[in-house]
């Protein structure tokens, strides 16, 4: 049976920092409500950082979100995102962060005040979505709320995805089998990790294309039996009849 390990109260260190040693990125390109925007955030005791399009954003979601590092000064603990970039669009900022499996919050910002904008940015994978123009004591308290909101998530998340003999360490990506840890590919890990959060659920291929590969992937859908087949070679005492990763003939995979 699959269960999951939590700790109620995590140590204080691995709780989000308070305001004043709180990260936020402001992605925003106009000179003026950029500058505001970070002067309020700093007057707060927020550290603020910042890239003007989409390009700079990115290279900095890369280097502060997926890169490892354990120094409290390398991490982001909310965005603040403008829709209209020059280069990439915060919608495809968001998308891509999303993709990734990264759950940051972040705050939307736009111009762009209609129900359906609202909706398409949420839908997509923003936590909040504000209009412009907009008080900077309601843009505070949105921060606040969703700093609270993450480190009460954070509370939650499994240290441990466990399933017989197979251990998952979420927060660690790495993975055990009988207590000796597994030597995974990035993709065999997602997989695996996808599958132990969402036990006998059956994914059709196209589905586990989509979310370990992306939705951008070109390429043939044996790409994924492929990686099934690598992966059950690695924990599975025999392949050809396999206990974790099941095949449901015609439609796809599931595990346990």
């Amino acid at each position: 049976m699959l269960s999951t390990e939590t700790v109620a109260e995590p140590p204080e260190a691995s709780r989000i920092p308070l305001a004043t040693l709180a990260n936020i990125l402001v992605i925003e390109d106009e000179d003026l409500i950029r500058e505001t925007l970070v002067l309020a955030l700093e007057e707060e005791g927020y550290h603020a950082l910042v890239a003007t399009d989409g390009y700079e954003a990115l290279n900095l979601i890369n280097n502060y979100l997926f890169t490892d590092s354990s120094a409290k000064d390398a991490e982001i603990h909310l965005i603040i995102l403008d829709v209209i970039l020059p280069g990439i669009s915060g919608l495809d900022l968001c998308r891509f962060i999303r993709r990734q499996g990264c759950t940051v919050p972040i705050l939307m910002i736009s111009a762009k005040g209609s129900e359906i904008d609202r909706v398409v940015g949420l839908e997509i994978g923003a936590d909040d979505y504000l209009a412009k123009p907009f008080g900077m004591r309601e843009m505070l308290a949105r921060c606040r709320a969703l700093l609270r909101r993450a480190q009460t998530q954070q509370a939650t998340v499994p240290l441990v995805l466990r399933f017989r003999d197979l251990c998952l360490y979420p927060q660690e990506c790495r993975v055990t089998l009988r207590g000796e840890e597994l030597n995974l590919s990035p993709k065999e890990y997602k997989l695996l990790e996808l599958f132990m959060r969402h036990p006998r659920r059956v994914w059709p291929r196209e589905q586990l294309l989509d979310q370990v590969w992306g939705p951008d992937f070109v390429g043939d859908s044996k790409t994924v039996d492929v990686h099934i087949r690598w992966l059950r070679e690695k924990i599975e005492t025999d392949p050809s009849r396999p206990h974790y990763i099941l095949t449901v003939r015609g439609f796809g995979y599931r595990f346990g």
